[in-house]
């Protein structure tokens, strides 16, 4: 039996160069790369609770975005849009799963994430990912890579402002983190 096929909520194609840099690098020569991370827990626990969160869009969700994507679940070609924003002041930022990694059985160091690419009317043209690891200590940290450039001379003109709403969404990413670490619902 067939499945149906899967009804697009984004249009277009992949929009820049360097599909999968996030996950295999480096980001394409000339293009600002932005690389955060942050401690969110501890335990084997807290691991399993953040990448469970990050890859059913949990991150996104507890970080003020509006998250419509085609699976409940994170995988390779799946489409999102997030959005920010309220009313006609909203902006739309359609993406697609280009990469994702799953946790692997057992307690030991790791990492798990994902990356998604931008689809045209994303007010970036680039990539970003999200990365949960466990050190041998059990120490859990975020990784948030991000590369790209303004899609059009308005969001390029617009460049303090941009920088401002990354900061505060990145910061928003960290804390979203550190809440499924500690199970908060």
């Amino acid at each position: 039996m067939s499945r149906p096929p899967v009804r697009r909520i984004a249009r277009g194609a992949l929009n820049y160069a360097g599909i999968g840099a996030t996950e295999h690098g480096p980001p394409p020569e000339g293009v600002d790369c932005l690389v955060t991370q942050a401690f969110v827990g501890e335990g084997a626990a807290a691991y399993r609770r953040t990448v469970d969160g990050l890859l059913t869009w949990q991150l996104q969700k507890r970080s003020g975005l509006r998250v419509r994507a085609e699976s409940d679940v994170v995988v390779p070609g799946t489409r999102v849009v997030s959005g920010f924003g309220v009313g006609p002041l909203r902006i739309n930022a359609p993406c697609e799963v280009v990469w994702v990694r799953r946790p692997v059985p057992g307690d030991g160091p790791q990492s798990a994430g994902f990356g998604y690419g931008t689809l045209p009317g994303h007010p970036v043209r680039g990539e970003e990912a999200f990365e949960i690891s466990i050190d041998a200590r059990g120490a859990v940290t975020i990784a948030i890579t991000a590369f790209g450039e303004p899609s059009n001379w308005f969001y390029a003109a617009g460049g303090a402002v941009t920088s401002w709403a990354r900061s505060r969404v990145t910061s928003r990413y960290i804390r979203s983190a550190q809440e499924l670490a500690a199970g908060v619902n």
